[in-house]
């Protein structure tokens, strides 16, 4: 056995010497940017390209290999055949290639799996089973799937891979559209995660039923995914199409997922999103959190009321991703409004709050001057506030805390915004906020302009920065409308006559805290915040389950009048 080995080890010219042919490894080309790597070298890449980062197609048991922990996938649903209902012609040719070629029974791997300890019910589709293609079998497996899940509390995640609907099982495969969408909803409403992985292709009937469905919807890069084929679309539009239309990149602009992972990168980016939503009433860390006791920080800013706002307008003053990346770990920023676009002005995801997993949204005016314009300078979109909704309504189902960071001079003022329903947007979430049954904070950072910033603050508790403001109307605004005056003079005046600082919401009721700066050390300041939110968060837990009450009975109370009797 040494002498085999010592052998191997020989040069090339010595063992072609010998009259023993060298093993030659295979390689493989990349059909983007044509190089050529060893197939070992793109396997422990996980099968991507190393030069240009292109995802090959990979089998269901290689893709499971690749990103589950080492022995943790357990098969499940195995005892289920396909038949051929219809008696359609070449049907059992068509099944009997498809085992050949993918070695599966079907077109999809069930099971339970774990992604660096956190376990999961898991699916995988098979690409090389006649495209992934779902039938009764695919159908019903996945629907006993999330059922499973269901029973036995576990998250789902779920990798897409198909083709659509398979023609040969005629309108009994276009039901499992129906049927997997409702067994996704049994196991939402039970409390459970779902997150799906949408991979090169995911088209057709599985794009349009559960593919769509995920609490969290990630995918590859550079994926094809749509309903309708491309071709399908040229040919009754008689247009040519952009070159990215349906793929990965066109969705997350349009607003269709939460973002784009390098499958180098998912294992880890799934193993944190599992852990973030474990399964349990609330976070252990939240339970166990310190409250921090009422202080009264006595310091008064020495501005004036429109120096205040000309303080939360600055250039330099930290914005919501500043605050964002100093007090949440462990961040995955989630994307889009599932309607129509992904609104730059709104940034949120899920992230850790010490160890009490958190979701966090902020407006986001940007740090430089490509950014504000791409962050329309702060001012969110219809999209942006339904982004904003939809990421609070998930929140709320999983039992997640919410922290709103605002900082706008008010929502987007545009005929666009007009059209894509701004008032509805904003009315839509003052009215979800105030039901929510999940602890809602926001802290004015900056300015709190108008309803674009009452769209985010319709909260259990409101925390103001010392020099923020929050108005019914800019200073300026008000100025010109009520004197038809256009100065630096009438503006300060109206600062001051609309009480827009945050003394005055504290005394109005409208905020419960007034935050210090110290920009300085923004990193101490950041960290204070973070033990003041941990501990309100468990003074308004400790009301539960009336916490949407508080909050409106909060908002009831605001207002001044006189009453005759």
């Amino acid at each position: 056995m040494h002498d085999i080995v010592g052998l191997f080890r020989k040069s090339k010219n010595d063992l072609e010497k010998g009259g023993i042919t060298p093993v030659v490894e295979e390689k493989m080309r990349c059909p983007v940017c044509k190089s050529i790597e060893t197939k070992r070298t793109v396997a422990k890449n996980k099968m991507v390209c190393p030069s240009c980062g292109h995802h090959f197609r990979i089998g269901a048991r290689t893709r499971v290999k690749a990103l589950c922990d080492k022995g943790s996938f357990h098969e499940l649903l195995t005892e289920l055949a396909t038949n051929d209902p219809l008696d359609f012609p070449g049907y059992d040719v068509k099944l009997e290639s498809g085992k050949l070629g993918s070695g599966e029974e079907e077109a999809v791997l069930c099971g339970t799996a774990a992604f660096r300890g956190q376990k999961c019910a898991l699916f995988v589709m098979e690409p090389q089973f006649m495209m992934g293609s779902m039938g009764s079998v695919v159908g019903e497996k996945l629907a006993r799937l999330f059922e499973y899940a269901a029973e036995k509390k576990l998250p789902v995640v779920g990798f897409t891979c198909s083709g659509g609907a398979r023609m040969q099982e005629g309108i009994l495969s276009l039901m499992q559209m129906a049927k997997v969408s409702g067994a996704v909803d049994y196991h939402s409403k039970r409390g459970g995660l779902y997150i799906t992985i949408l991979t090169d292709p995911t088209t057709g009937g599985v794009t349009a039923s559960f593919a769509m469905l995920g609490d969290i919807i990630l995918s590859e890069p550079n994926a094809t995914i749509g309903f309708a084929g491309r071709r399908v679309i040229e040919q009754t539009t008689k247009k040519k199409l952009p070159d990215d239309f349906q793929k990965a990149e066109f969705l997350l602009e349009h607003g269709f997922v939460d973002g784009i992972v390098p499958r180098t990168e998912l294992r880890r980016v799934i193993s944190t999103l599992l852990h973030q939503h474990e399964m349990r009433e609330h976070s252990d860390a939240l339970k166990d959190a310190v409250f921090k006791q009422e202080a009264e920080w006595v310091k008064v800013s020495s501005l004036s009321p429109y120096e205040r706002v000309i303080a939360a307008r600055a250039q330099n003053r930290p914005t919501a991703r500043a605050y964002i990346e100093k007090m949440f770990t462990d961040r995955i920023e989630l994307h889009g409004d599932r309607k129509f676009s992904d609104d730059k002005a709104i940034v949120g995801g899920i992230g850790m709050l010490g160890e009490m997993p958190v979701t966090f949204i902020g407006i986001e005016r940007g740090r430089n001057l490509d950014e504000r314009i791409q962050c329309n300078f702060g001012s969110p979109m219809p999209e942006g506030y339904r982004k904003a909704l939809r990421l609070m309504k998930q929140a709320e189902k999983f039992h997640r805390p919410i922290i709103c960071l605002v900082d706008t001079a008010g929502a987007f003022c545009a005929e666009e915004a007009e059209e894509r329903g701004q008032g509805q947007a904003i009315a839509d979430n003052l009215m979800e906020m105030m039901a929510m049954k999940t602890p809602i904070i926001t802290v004015v950072i900056g300015e709190g302009g108008s309803g674009g910033a009452l769209g985010l603050s319709v909260a259990s508790k409101v925390y103001m920065l010392e020099n923020a403001v929050f108005s019914v109307i800019s200073p300026e605004g008000c100025a010109s409308i009520l004197w038809g005056e256009a100065s630096l003079e009438a503006a300060a005046e109206a600062a001051k006559c609309l009480c827009i600082t945050a003394e005055d919401m504290k005394r109005f009721g409208v905020a419960e805290r007034i935050i210090p700066e110290s920009f300085l050390c923004f990193e101490e300041m950041c960290a204070e915040l973070k033990e003041t939110l941990s501990g309100d968060f468990k003074e308004i837990y400790s009301c539960s389950p009336q916490i949407s009450e508080k909050r409106y009975e909060r908002f009831r109370r605001l207002g001044s009048w006189n009453e005759n009797k």
